[in-house]
């Protein structure tokens, strides 16, 4: 048996039929809550306090920890009470919180001066209104009064009240909303509160506690503690559109059609609210691609099974407002369009995806459908430069390939043989053929009488007989002087000139000697 269910018969039979409609709740330690303060002075059965304090007594034989006072748990899965729980959409919750005065009973009476007896005690309840996806919501709870002192070791008031926490994380891929369930707070106790609803300020400001009427009057000891639940729906803003497309008049709908040229084809479309709170203003626009046209006059909307005309042609221009749905309502917008004339389109298979999406103030979703439509067309040639052989040719179009052709016919032309010159090469003065593309004035000359020798002089020979083989400049010519081998013949008067020649030469000799003996 249950530590809750051990408590509530202990309290009283009609306290327990109260809480009957919940599991049980599951006493976690409390070293591993968030509760507070966490400074706060503990106290046993045994050793209750001797002032006003609520929830720290560790050791209730029917509750455990007390400071560990706030659960959860999943009304709609009916689990049972703990210190976490998973947040889904659409779900119901219920927080348990627990209340205990800690003052001793003795001091409860005249004599004590009502010393024990709380006075203003009050709870208040606390959570976000959203949490996003993958986050913890943090439940929290609040209990106290007026006159309460929660005590630190060194006699420091921390407060009038105590508080502890419990958690529900959001499994879901969006965004949740929670929402307070109005008049779902009730109070179980001993006393003439017992099953009472408690304003929903519960929820905001905080609301007073009692025994024998919500008055904030609350003694101290266990007979007086009691519990207080209250309930919380997961709302989630979330819708599905879905489009379709058949054969115009045929209703076969389905996510692709088969048409030719000029067909027309219908297109239907369904908005549905998935989530748990109403949408407001839904917007129904479709987003009619190249290739189709729109038939005026054609729109349609269904919400109860019956199409009715719409007044104005804007679902493919800025939509129609189909009005405003709660969870699980709908509607759907139907329309006719007309496939683009055969020269519009291109050759071989079409396909036109056609869009359409839902705006809401939660946001926009949407779907698509396709239209197929092929058309035959005969091969387009295209004359080509084969570059594997540099030959043209003729290709289809669809089978150019830039890494086999060029479009550039001039890829395939013959690329002229280099006209060939004959120069003189300067470095060696040799006549050799090159390019003429690689002449070079700094190497080469097109003159070719530059790599002609230049003849040497002839060289003078010796007349000496036997030495005609010799230059005439070498040592061996020099030595012997040349001798004309015999006289040139004369006239009469060179002769007669020559004879007086020589004798004024032997004269002038005779003279000579006679005067150096003279002079000697």
């Amino acid at each position: 048996m249950s530590k809750v269910s051990q408590l509530m018969r202990r309290i009283s039979k009609r306290t327990y039929a109260v809480l009957a409609l919940a599991t049980a709740v599951v006493a976690v330690p409390a070293s591993l809550l968030a509760w507070g303060p966490s400074a706060r002075v503990t106290f046993t059965l045994a050793e209750p306090a001797s002032y006003v304090t609520f929830n720290s007594i560790t050791n209730n034989k029917q509750y455990g920890d007390e400071r560990n006072f706030v659960q959860v748990r999943s009304v709609t899965d009916n689990t049972q009470f703990g210190e976490n729980t998973t947040l889904a959409a659409g779900k119901e919750y219920e927080v348990f919180v627990y209340y205990h005065n800690n003052a001793s009973s003795t001091l409860n009476d005249a004599a004590h001066n009502y010393a024990g007896v709380a006075t203003g005690a009050f709870m208040r309840a606390q959570m976000p209104a959203t949490v996003a996806a993958g986050q913890d919501a943090r439940i929290t709870a609040f209990v106290g009064a007026s006159n309460a002192k929660h005590l630190d070791k060194n006699g420091t008031n921390l407060g009038n009240q105590v508080w502890d926490e419990a958690f529900a994380k959001n499994s879901t891929n969006g965004t949740v909303a929670l929402r307070y369930v109005p008049g779902s707070a009730k109070i179980a106790s001993n006393g003439a509160v017992n099953g009472k609803t408690l304003p929903d300020n519960l929820y905001t400001t905080g609301t007073p506690l009692g025994y024998n009427a919500l008055d904030g009057k609350l003694p101290g000891c266990l007979q007086y503690s009691g519990y207080v639940t209250y309930r919380f729906k997961v709302d989630q803003p979330n819708f599905e559109v879905q489009k379709q497309v058949s054969v115009a008049g045929k209703n076969v709908y389905g996510e692709n059609v088969a048409a030719k040229a000029g067909d027309k084809v219908d297109f239907k479309i369904h908005y549905k609210n998935t989530g748990t709170t109403q949408q407001d203003g839904v917007v129904i626009r479709d987003q009619l691609p190249a290739g189709l046209e729109y038939v005026a006059g054609t729109t349609f909307v269904s919400t109860k099974g019956v199409w009715e005309p719409t007044q104005y042609d804007t679902v493919t221009k800025q939509g129609i407002n189909v009005g405003s749905y709660g969870p699980n309502g709908g509607a759907y917008v139907k329309f006719t369009a007309k496939v683009v004339d055969a020269s519009k389109l291109a050759c071989g298979t079409n396909v036109i995806k056609n869009i359409a999406s839902a705006d809401t103030q939660n946001g926009s979703k949407s779907d698509d459908a396709t239209v197929t439509v092929t058309k035959d067309c005969a091969p387009v040639m295209i004359e080509v430069c084969r570059l594997s052989d540099k030959k043209i040719v003729k290709i289809e179009e669809k089978d150019f390939d830039t890494t086999k052709y060029s479009k550039n016919l001039n890829d395939c032309k013959e690329t002229p043989a280099p006209n060939k010159i004959e120069v003189c090469r300067l470095s060696d003065k040799k006549v050799v053929t090159i390019n003429e593309d690689d002449f070079d004035s700094t190497k080469y000359s097109k003159d070719l009488n530059d790599c002609k020798e230049t003849p040497k002089p002839e060289e003078e020979k010796c007349v000496i007989p036997g030495k005609e083989h010799l230059p005439a400049n070498s040592p061996e010519c020099k030595e012997n002087p040349t001798t004309p081998t015999e006289l040139p013949h004369t006239g009469v008067a060179d002769g007669l000139m020559s004879v007086f020649g020589l004798g004024s030469l032997v004269a002038a000799t005779s003279y000579y000697r006679a005067s150096r003996k003279l002079t000697n």
